[in-house]
């Protein structure tokens, strides 16, 4: 399988923020925004593997700067590093008054994303290469990022074996 460069899988999408999309603070839900970054970052995981891919994880999502009515955001995402079945993508989100034209980071996040074949099982993706310097620094902090979505999944799987399935007022 011939590996493939970080840029061959970038994918961009930008919407209007228009009122349904609003809290009523007059901002963008951050569900919204986390539908818009997982549904780009997706897109580019297609892109790398040419295979259909489930979401595994999402790190994070720290909303750093609020997204108005009015408002654009653009989502650009991309595959920084890939193991053997899996891809993690890096999204970045920008907003714009599109009156003023001023723009601002308003969101980061890592996803991660695993290729399954016609009957859901995880298959071989190719690796990624970066190319600029921004690429090479996200890459080669990918394994580290990597061993701490393991460390944190297994909390988790830890967390949800305590709590069950069972409601606390049936208990």
């Amino acid at each position: 399988m011939e590996s493939k460069s970080c840029r061959n899988s970038l994918a961009v999408k930008t919407s209007h923020v228009l009122p349904p999309d609003t809290n009523n603070h007059g901002t963008l839900f951050g569900g919204k925004l986390m539908a818009h970054i997982d549904d780009v970052s997706a897109i580019a995981a297609v892109r790398h593997a040419r295979k259909l891919v489930v979401t595994a994880s999402t790190d994070s999502v720290d909303f750093l700067e609020p997204v108005r009515e009015g408002d654009s955001v653009c989502v650009e995402a991309f595959v920084t590093w890939a193991h053997t079945t899996s891809m993690e993508v890096f999204a970045k989100v920008v907003t714009e008054n599109l009156q003023t034209g001023d723009r601002k980071v308003c969101t980061t996040a890592f996803s991660t994303f695993v290729a399954i074949d016609e009957d859901g099982k995880p298959t071989a993706v190719p690796e990624v290469y970066p190319e600029t310097d921004q690429e090479k620094e996200l890459h080669q902090s990918a394994p580290e990022r990597a061993e701490q979505r393991k460390q944190r999944r297994k909390g988790s799987r830890e967390m949800a074996a305590t709590f069950g399935t069972v409601y606390p007022w049936n208990e």
